[in-house]
């Protein structure tokens, strides 16, 4: 692989938008490229060595898209733990429920440990230590809870969790994301059974 930076040539390159489920802000496009010419002078360090340079940017991509699912996972967090302290039934907050209760608070502490995996993780890439399992893992932990939070946020409304008025949908379905990119669930946990535990390679 070699990486390249050129002129984005309309007539060569048909740039094509993705319409997504989330995540509006920012495009994704599908790209292709038919007999583009890339000069020599276009090109990005060394020739077949793009792979190795995008591999500096990967960890820091996974700790920073783990930083953001913690930050979806807390205003999820917090809404339905405001919900339920207002939500009066039966005479009672629904908060004082047990049955709601306790799934929140198991949410407080799967946010704590991935956090934490976080700081560990991007604190090793500042200090130029090797980090490629420990920012897979914060990835993966914030991930899941960010997904679990955001559902957990939608049940804990009840009906109103599927209304647009708490948000919590829309936390819901931006939460799917970070489990999926930028790397699968899947892969992480191949990299770490390979690199960590020392497993002959699985794909």
């Amino acid at each position: 692989m070699t990486l390249f930076y050129t002129n984005l040539d309309r007539s060569k390159i048909d740039v094509r938008r993705i319409h997504k489920m989330g995540r509006n802000a920012v495009d994704s496009n599908a790209v292709f490229i038919d007999d583009l010419f890339v000069p020599d002078k276009d090109r990005i360090g060394d020739e077949g060595q793009g792979f190795e340079y995008i591999l500096d940017s990967l960890n820091p991509e996974r700790v920073l898209v783990a930083a953001e699912a913690i930050g979806l996972g807390r205003d999820a967090l917090g809404r339905a733990a405001a919900y339920a302290k207002e939500r009066v039934v039966f005479g009672r907050p629904i908060g004082q429920n047990q049955g709601i209760q306790h799934p929140l608070a198991e949410c407080w502490v799967q946010l704590e440990v991935a956090y934490w995996m976080t700081m560990r993780a991007a604190w090793m890439y500042y200090s130029g230590q090797s980090c490629g399992a420990e920012a897979n893992t914060a990835k993966f932990l914030a991930g899941r809870a960010a997904f679990d939070i955001a559902t957990r946020g939608v049940l804990t409304h009840g009906g109103m969790g599927y209304a647009r008025e708490y948000q919590v949908e829309r936390l819901f379905h931006e939460a799917i994301l970070t489990r999926i990119a930028p790397v699968t669930e899947q892969l992480i946990m191949s990299l770490i059974a390979e690199r960590v535990l020392g497993q002959p390679k699985s794909y």
